[in-house]
């Protein structure tokens, strides 16, 4: 991709109208804007692909490959994940503004277009974007391992440490985008069901260490931020040192972040009985009488609770 050294700001306006477009050509021209013009989706694409715009003004209904679509693929490419894409439409039905939403928009005008109107929308929605990436910028230079799934586990974005540990590669336009096993999902839907203000490290095997998966909070309604790190999971400190049983550690840790067997076996996709026949083993095989004495010990034992 070229990279223009610019002290304009550069707009993609897409759309199949010759007035729309020379409307806004003018409009934009005259605010001090770099103006480039696609008249259809595949030709949009093509052009982020050369120059990266700060701003998209997109034509929701347009023949072929609509403005729904086309922002759906912009935003799979990791060059435009930060810059807003503002829908221009002269539908107003709850369904389309909502599809715009839905497919990566930030907001919407309706036709006919006040230009004053939307160059006040631009000016702050280029504003938010270049706080955004600053934020993104500054995460991916301070090295951290830092990633946001959406509420089904989709990986929204991630710095490139993070994507490192993932085994992906986080770069280009047509990278592979980072993924999150299952089991995780599992984890986050637990944490999303019983609510925890520090729910503990997931621990997923990496090759002879663990990939510890934390919760680090929610940034919004739909964006959960988790940290990644290697070492070890509370469960397999109290396998190794306790001599116990991978699921005999689950229940443990579990016990002593203080959740009763029913949640337990919710948690582990086991019965009440089955928590309590694991529980017995792990009295006798820990010495002690009852759950608050296992708690104590494995508490103890792990030492960052």
């Amino acid at each position: 991709m070229m990279h223009l050294r610019k002290s304009k700001d550069i707009a993609l306006v897409v759309d199949d109208s010759p007035d729309t477009l020379s409307l806004l050509t003018d409009a934009l021209d005259e605010a001090g804007m770099i103006v480039l013009v696609a008249v259809e989706g595949p030709q949009a694409l093509l052009t982020v692909d050369r120059v990266r715009p700060d701003i998209v003004l997109m034509d929701a209904i347009m023949p072929g490959m609509d403005g729904f679509e086309t922002t759906r693929q912009l935003k799979r490419k990791a060059s435009m994940t930060h810059v807003p894409v503002i829908f221009m439409t002269g539908l107003s039905e709850t369904e389309h503004i909502v599809a715009g939403f839905e497919s990566g928009g930030v907001d919407y005008v309706t036709k006919p277009i006040n230009p004053d109107e939307l160059l006040a929308r631009i000016r702050v929605h280029l504003v938010n974007a270049r706080r955004a990436e600053s934020a993104q910028m500054a995460l991916d230079v301070s090295g951290r391992h830092l990633l946001a799934v959406d509420p089904d586990g989709e990986v929204l974005w991630c710095t490139p440490q993070a994507a490192k540990l993932l085994d992906t590669k986080a770069t280009g336009a047509d990278s592979q985008q980072p993924t999150i096993p299952p089991e995780v999902r599992a984890w986050l839907s637990t944490i999303a069901k019983h609510g925890s203000a520090s729910p503990r490290p997931f621990g997923v095997p990496f090759g002879k260490t663990t990939l510890l998966i934390s919760y680090v909070g929610n940034v919004g309604p739909d964006e959960t931020l988790l940290r990644l790190e290697l070492g070890q999971s509370d469960e397999a400190v109290l396998k190794e040192k306790l001599s116990l049983t991978l699921r005999e550690a689950e229940v443990l840790a579990w016990i002593a972040r203080g959740k009763p067997s029913r949640d337990i076996g919710e948690i582990l996709g086991l019965s009440p009985r089955t928590v309590n026949k694991h529980l017995e083993q792990i009295y006798a095989k820990l010495g002690v009488e009852n759950r608050s004495a296992a708690a104590t010990l494995a508490v103890r034992t792990i030492g960052r609770f």
